[in-house]
């Protein structure tokens, strides 16, 4: 009877660790074959250079970059740009809580509390959302937007822009603001 009950508990043994393996190795291939999502590469306090024929023409700081697996590129922690003209002097800045660079478009989105100031003007415009391609050298935003100058205070919905600020051209316009005759 002795050995009835070790060979017992041993068959019993046996078979919990069969069940053990066996639930692991169903596991494993579940594991393998679910794609990471997340960021290929992380940057803490980046900064990114543009230059056009050799002048600075745009220099990005961000204390955040998180670029992802088809490239894209998130500041998740809020950026700051500058813009320079062709004497390398800088006439605009463009500051967010947030942004994205999608890759495939050249399309760079600029997200919550975006506020673009024209130093040259003093001009500075706000809005939620702000889309910048540098291919065109184009800012716009379909989002309401407010534009303050020393003597007006314009509000709209929807904006383009070049992207220095230095023209601009709103839709659904409203505020304070003086009228050539």
């Amino acid at each position: 009877m002795k050995n009835t009950l070790t060979k017992s508990k041993i068959l019993t043994l046996g078979l919990v660790f069969c069940v053990l393996m066996t639930s692991c190795e169903e596991e494993a291939p579940a594991q393998q074959t679910g794609k990471y999502k997340g960021p290929k590469r992380e940057e803490d306090n980046m900064e990114l250079i543009m230059t056009d024929s050799a002048r600075l023409s745009v220099r990005l700081q961000a204390p955040k970059l998180l670029v992802m697996q088809n490239e894209d590129q998130h500041f998740t922690k809020g950026i700051f740009i500058e813009f320079y003209n062709k004497n390398g002097i800088k006439t605009t800045t463009l500051r967010a809580n947030k942004g994205v660079q999608y890759r495939a478009t050249n399309v760079h989105i600029a997200l919550g509390n975006v506020i673009v100031t024209n130093l040259e003007k003093n001009q500075t415009l706000k809005t939620e959302r702000l889309d910048w391609n540098p291919d065109t050298k184009k800012l716009y935003t379909d989002k309401f937007v407010t534009i303050i100058t020393p003597e007006e205070r314009i509000e709209g919905t929807g904006l383009e822009a070049k992207q220095d600020f230095s023209s601009y051209k709103m839709r659904k316009i409203s505020g304070v603001f003086s009228v050539d005759q």
